[in-house]
């Protein structure tokens, strides 16, 4: 065996995100990231004044009939908050729109089909060929290494797109994810949804154009409507503009389960997953959890229990120490629904392998001589922590 040559990857004193992070990260002369930096500015706002000032953006959307605005929807626990946050604590009126990318758990199916019920709206649900499915699965996966590209394409395009169409020009997202996750802009910057923002951190610089012409598997341009963001004529025309709820909420994702699933009945999975403890996040899509998150932890070397940890160690849920037996217990773990995507897609293990390896970052994994792949973790003893 060759002796390990790895690159210096450090880990947030704080919480448990490596400075391999897909979503970028900076580390201050203490050794905190600027995710844990920037939630601490959430403790100093007054998120009483913030709500006030939204309340006051949003005026002038309100209607006296139709729809106030548009809400994207999966049915998981965020939906069902920004749902509740526009109707109960702005009085708006809005219109959910759902991209179903055919991964549904069946419990976030439920979930997803009761939100009309158990909040008295409309709810428009678009779904794709699964014929179309299946090819931009294998061909996401094979130039991203993400089977999930077209879901998040799906997401990030179908309000925007469905707004524009009914000429409401007020869509509500959730968090600013760069943010929340990585510190990208301060609390005090209100980023909003623009297609820079979908593009660049959404879709990872891709766009629908570049699913075309592709020999193995082959999309036309007309199978890809879906994925086609209004342009900047019609956006201009009608304001179209989309508000990030967490500049004016004090996002925790773990208060709004309680809330919502006491008050909504929104169910969490019934069953534990194999890559994190949480059993509350990601159940519109099969692979979030499992395969899609096995594919993060072969590109950066860390998957949904990292996330999820160092999330709850930000928030008070979690001490560092829970957070790395988190990492530790679940990581690493390869999900058995890889198995079930091959079904799907019509592939074999060695191919999914193979192209896998093929995005493994030099940052993170050495191969042995033997072929095996390693990476230093961290509660290694000779990282410091």
């Amino acid at each position: 065996m060759t002796k390990l040559d790895l690159p210096p990857i450090k880990w947030c004193v704080r919480c448990v995100y490596p400075s391999s992070s897909a979503v970028p990260l900076k580390f201050d002369e203490h050794g905190v990231c600027s995710g844990c930096r920037v939630h601490d500015q959430k403790k100093r706002i007054d998120w009483d004044e913030r709500l006030k000032w939204l309340r006051e953006e949003v005026e002038p959307y309100r209607k006296s009939s139709g729809y106030e605005c548009v809400i994207g929807v999966s049915g998981g626990k965020d939906s069902y908050y920004q749902a509740h946050f526009v109707k109960e604590k702005l009085g708006l009126k809005p219109l959910l729109v759902t991209y179903n990318g055919n991964n549904y758990l069946d419990v976030g199916w439920r979930n997803m089909l009761r939100m009309k019920e158990v909040f008295g709206v409309d709810h428009i649900i678009i779904s794709p060929s699964v014929d179309m499915l299946i090819r931009i699965n294998r061909l996401g996966f094979r130039k991203t290494g993400d089977m999930n590209w077209h879901a998040h394409a799906g997401i990030f395009t179908q309000p925007m797109k469905i707004a524009a169409q009914f000429n409401i020009p007020l869509v509500f997202w959730g968090e600013h994810g760069f943010t929340d996750v990585g510190g990208m802009l301060s609390m005090n910057d209100f980023p909003e949804f623009t297609y820079r923002y979908r593009k660049d951190q959404g879709l990872r610089g891709y766009d629908w154009w570049d699913f075309t012409n592709d020999a193995e598997d082959p999309i036309q341009e007309n199978e890809l409507e879906c994925y086609k963001y209004p342009n900047d004529e019609l956006i201009e025309k009608i304001g179209l503009r989309g508000l990030f709820i967490g500049n004016f909420d004090a996002w925790d994702a773990n208060a709004h389960t309680r809330l919502i699933t006491e008050k909504y009945k929104w169910e969490p999975s019934p069953t534990p997953f194999e890559r994190t403890y949480r059993r509350m996040s990601n159940l519109d899509d099969r692979y979030e959890n499992g395969a899609h998150d096995y594919l993060k932890y072969v590109k950066f070397g860390y998957g949904r229990a990292t996330d999820h940890a160092s999330k709850d160690i930000r928030s008070g849920y979690m001490k560092r120490e829970e957070g790395v037996e988190m990492v530790r217990q679940y990581d690493h773990v390869r999900s058995s629904d890889i198995n079930f995507w091959l079904d799907y897609v019509g592939r074999r293990e060695e191919w999914f392998d193979a192209i896998t390896d093929t995005f493994r970052s030099a940052k993170v994994w050495t191969k042995h001589d033997d072929g095996s792949w390693r990476k230093r973790n961290i509660w290694d003893s000779a990282v410091p922590a």
